[in-house]
């Protein structure tokens, strides 16, 4: 889908953009234009508060074991000069609370069930349990393509494990060959042989932790007192 967010963000940011002074945000994996081919779906909506200045500055987590935000969402931002700190996975409590600027986490979604539980990239949950603590809004961004109205609730959704040695071992450049201009890959042992290691790919999030789930047709919320989404009356349009 060629831009797919890029109509809509009128309606991601609206639900953000209440305030007159600018805000942080904070965000998890890589969900932009590398990821999506496209305008981005959650780094979208923050290359949309910047470009209309509602935005101080993002946080942007490592996204462990294959570091997809300090790899992917690093670039990005740096390419389009948005304000940003990457942030250990680990560190986003003591972010929000040493933070009150912060508004919002947003994230991706790989698969919305018809009641809004979301499936995203591991520690997406956790991200949502600390945002409601500290009182943030936890916003979800998605293509219509990602939900599936056939999938009942998140306990419906099958989580892959994938290899130990994406924890246990880790890749990146050599350090001093990428200062140099040279790209020279390579793998470091961080555990000690024989440690085990539990590698889940993806964890689910309870629609009663998101506050909003943003598609290219606009914004889904829930009915007072509903802990759950409609998400088929948003795919008939309603």
């Amino acid at each position: 889908m060629r831009n797919c967010f890029s109509k809509s963000r009128s309606h991601s940011t609206r639900k953000l953009d209440h305030r007159s002074f600018k805000f942080n945000a904070a965000r998890h994996c890589n969900t932009g234009t590398l990821a999506t081919a496209g305008y981005g779906t959650a780094l979208g909506i923050v290359r949309s508060l910047h470009a209309q200045g509602s935005l101080d500055r993002v946080y942007f987590t490592e996204t462990r074991p294959y570091n997809q935000g300090a790899r992917l969402t690093a670039y990005e931002l740096l390419t389009e000069e948005i304000p940003a700190q990457l942030v250990c996975d680990s560190a986003v409590s003591a972010l929000l609370r040493s933070d009150p600027m912060i508004r919002a986490i947003i994230v991706g979604a790989d698969r919305v069930a018809a009641n809004g539980d979301t499936a995203n990239k591991i520690g997406t949950y956790q991200l949502a349990i600390t945002a409601r603590y500290h009182g943030c809004q936890f916003i979800v961004a998605a293509p219509t393509t990602s939900v599936d109205l056939h999938t009942k609730s998140g306990a419906d959704i099958v989580i892959e494990e994938r290899d130990e040695a994406e924890i246990l071992v880790q890749t990146g450049f050599e350090r001093q060959g990428v200062l140099e201009g040279r790209l020279e890959r390579v793998e470091v042992q961080v555990a000690p042989v024989g440690t085990r290691a539990w590698n889940p790919s993806f964890d689910v999030t309870p629609a009663e932790l998101i506050s909003a789930i943003v598609t290219e047709r606009g914004v889904v919320v829930k009915q007072p007192g509903a802990s759950e989404f409609d998400m088929a009356g948003h795919m008939r349009g309603e």
